[in-house]
């Protein structure tokens, strides 16, 4: 099967269908690479009404059949996104956000997991992404390839995005990746830093711009900070990750094999198990692949170790 007949046929669910589930909706379907999506959330009406003032776009973008359902309506797609769950409030972390939530997956995971199709892959938006990826998970009885959370994919993103912003180059040639959970304790990875093929640790004193690139804990302050800028200034973030979401599902629908810091089950990956952290993972129709390893040097790796064992120490207090 080609590339645009997988696409033609995808379809995706997402379940929640507020900030974050509109407006991944509407990534998909000006992206034009599935051609169903439905739209489950405990408020029906306000599924329906999202869904209608979809399809009122559709003579601007291919055809695509976009409906508010139910969850039965989740188990025969090829993806389906978990956005449901209790918002961030300005100044919470998204690990206090975890009481609210574990509760809201004990219920939701099986009702979309009881005939869901053998190869359909869980992606996890809500936050703690990490975390919450993990519960799902551990509800849900899937394999690890078929769980993702949608982990630091957003974090690189604004990781290039400052580096791209402050060198005065295109995005498209930075490459950068952010690793381990996605919240405070993410590890931006220098070492791995490139402009177009060249170490970042080569590019900039030879850079012809005159800035303040040389110190890198103010740029990570303001990778990590993002959301939170973001949070007190307008209540919510959700056109950056429904833009990260829709790239991971045009992955998996298409069968790219793309090089994605998705979250994923660990399994002894820098001496971590038992725990979901991002790392570069191979995404294909098949969830991942495999993970990339890193060569981190030696404070990226604590850095990394001490992410792990901080999110460990909280799935160690839950009841699942």
């Amino acid at each position: 099967m080609t590339i645009s007949e997988q696409a033609i046929k995808g379809k995706v669910a997402i379940i929640g269908a507020g900030d974050v589930g509109a407006t991944t909706a509407y990534a998909l379907m000006m992206s034009g690479s599935v051609s169903e999506i439905v739209l489950v959330d405990i408020d029906h009406e306000k599924a329906e009404g999202e869904a209608m003032d979809l399809r009122h776009g559709a003579s601007f973008v291919k055809p695509v059949d976009i409906y508010a359902g139910d969850y039965e309506d989740a188990h025969d797609a090829d993806v389906v996104i978990i956005a449901a769950g209790a918002s961030q409030k300005p100044g919470e972390t998204r690990l206090e956000l975890l009481g609210r939530n574990v509760d809201i997956f004990h219920d939701m995971i099986p009702r979309i997991t009881d005939g869901l199709a053998d190869d359909a892959v869980l992606l996890v938006v809500a936050n703690p992404v990490d975390v919450l990826s993990y519960v799902t998970w551990k509800v849900s009885g899937l394999p690890r390839h078929r769980v993702i959370g949608t982990g630091t994919v957003l974090d690189t993103a604004r990781f290039r995005n400052v580096l791209s912003e402050n060198c005065n180059i295109d995005a498209r040639n930075v490459h950068a990746y952010v690793i381990g959970e996605h919240g405070d304790g993410e590890v931006l990875v220098w070492s791995a830093t490139h402009m177009a093929g060249v170490p970042f640790d080569d590019y900039c004193p030879v850079c012809d711009l005159d800035c303040d690139m040389q110190n890198r804990e103010v740029i990570a302050e303001e990778v990590r900070g993002a959301a939170y800028e973001i949070i007190d200034r307008k209540g919510a973030t959700y056109y950056a990750i429904g833009l990260a979401t829709t790239e991971i599902v045009e992955s998996i629908i298409r069968d790219e094999n793309s090089i994605l810091t998705v979250s994923t089950l660990l399994d002894g990956q820098y001496g971590l198990e038992d725990v979901y952290l991002s790392l570069p993972a191979v995404v294909n129709r098949g969830g991942i692949r495999r993970v990339v390893d890193l060569d981190l040097d030696e404070r990226e790796r604590e850095q990394f170790v001490e992410s792990g064992e901080m999110l460990k120490e909280e799935i160690g207090k839950l009841d699942i």
